[in-house]
């Protein structure tokens, strides 16, 4: 299994697997999880209440922190899009407004996973010099 450096970036990675491709499977639903556990049936309700807010809950990151994924679906990848509306970012920080750096990618160390990826929208969002890492890679920054 892969193992990601870059925390945020592996959440951009499991948005377009989980959520758009639907290739990595079952999806993750904070609602779902906090119900089973009998902590709330509300995700907005539970970060507030435990000044969660702007954060990733604590549920939600170990879930996704655990998250194995193979190489042979990492290898599947050629888009990825960088959004602030993005619903693995509802499901972990449902208290999240996409006004500060919460889910902003630090590195690009994690591309040699990707060995198909070929575009990342949004890449605005990364900055010049991530920008410029893509393109090295032959990578269309849109």
């Amino acid at each position: 299994m892969a193992t990601f450096q870059d925390f945020n970036f592996k959440l951009v990675v499991v948005e377009q697997m989980m959520y758009i491709d639907e290739t990595l499977t079952p999806q993750f639903c904070l609602a779902d999880l906090l119900k089973d556990k009998g902590l709330s049936d509300a995700p907005w309700e539970y970060a507030q209440q435990r000044g969660l807010a702007y954060q990733v809950v604590p549920e939600a990151r170990s879930y996704f922190a655990s998250l194995e994924i193979s190489e042979e679906l990492l290898a599947d990848v050629e888009e990825l899009c960088m959004d602030g509306g993005n619903q693995v970012y509802q499901e972990c920080a449902p208290v999240w407004d996409g006004e500060d750096d919460l889910f902003d990618v630090a590195s690009l160390d994690d591309l040699v996973l990707l060995p198909n990826l070929r575009r990342v929208l949004g890449s605005e969002f990364l900055g010049p010099e991530l920008r410029n890492v893509l393109s090295a890679r032959g990578i269309v920054a849109d």
